[in-house]
């Protein structure tokens, strides 16, 4: 590999605000953040939305939506179509 094109491949803290959970893994992405790891050292965390600890695909935890309730809003907003 050319080390004049490749990004930096390093350990990197990916965290889960949603679910407070944390994991480390290798990653080409960068952060000013810093975090204290288990194993002492200090790593860049990057703050995630979504991970397989609170995606709802892995958890089987469904969000209902209120459809019903967007239906009537729309119409209230726009009124009914006649």
């Amino acid at each position: 590999m050319n080390n004049a094109i490749h990004p930096a491949y390093g350990p990197v803290v990916f965290r889960d605000r949603a679910a407070n959970h944390a994991f480390l893994t290798r990653s080409t992405m960068t952060s000013e953040r810093t975090i204290e790891w288990e194993d002492g050292n200090t790593y860049p965390v990057v703050d995630v939305e979504i991970s397989d600890v609170s995606h709802p695909f892995y958890t089987g935890n469904q969000r209902v939506l209120d459809t019903a309730g967007r239906v009537e809003r729309f119409e209230r907003r726009y009124g009914t179509a006649s």
